[in-house]
């Protein structure tokens, strides 16, 4: 799959079929998602302005449970997810898992926000939502890894190079700096705590506003 990232935690995987995570500012229209997947209702993961401009007629969107009053203005097929479940979807084999904070108040636990684990063609993505490094996160097992760095809401960037190290994917992707908060040095920083047997790559290259 094609890996691109746009802002913060907008993500496309592009192949056989497409698929965005979290759009956000998308600066122009696409209109080419097979399937959208939210991890929660904040402005810069819950972006309706970027929805429309990747979304098509036949777009599965995925969403937790706080979200399924507002997604229905899209009129999309719709499924609504909850955290440590597992579901099929065409193709696609995708399981959710907890997306909270333990010392902050930004995420809380029982809003029952969610990560995604995919795999498509044998090769699992994970990507975290806006986490803390959690009991039940260490538990993941996963090929590609995108990982909050950015701290202040979600886990910073040593938290993160800690949690990385200790699943040991084949390759991990920063996200979730270099615009909101969180220097666009950090990617920087992250590489070098990384062990040398796993993969870092950067997509996020500049800082973004």
């Amino acid at each position: 799959m094609k890996i691109e990232i746009f802002t913060q935690s907008a993500i496309k995987l592009s192949g056989n079929v497409i698929i965005y995570f979290d759009p956000f500012k998308i600066d122009k229209y696409y209109n080419d998602a097979d399937y959208i997947f939210i991890t929660h209702d904040h402005y810069d993961h819950y972006d309706e302005e970027s929805i429309k401009k990747v979304l098509k007629k036949e777009t599965t969107i995925i969403v937790p449970k706080i979200l399924k009053d507002k997604i229905k203005k899209f009129n999309l097929n719709t499924i609504i997810v909850e955290p440590n479940n597992s579901y099929v979807l065409d193709n696609i084999k995708f399981n959710t898992t907890p997306a909270y904070n333990i010392n902050k108040k930004f995420h809380p636990k029982e809003a029952n926000y969610v990560g995604y684990i995919l795999d498509i063609n044998n090769t699992t993505y994970y990507i975290m939502g806006d986490t803390d490094l959690l009991e039940e996160n260490k538990l993941v097992k996963t090929d590609v890894c995108f990982v909050p760095i950015g701290g202040t809401y979600t886990m910073d960037v040593y938290e993160a190079s800690k949690y990385i190290n200790y699943i040991k994917p084949k390759i991990a992707i920063p996200i979730h700096y270099g615009s909101i908060v969180g220097s666009i040095n950090l990617k920087d920083e992250f590489k070098k705590l990384i062990d040398k047997d796993i993969k870092v790559d950067i997509y996020i290259e500049e800082e973004l506003k």
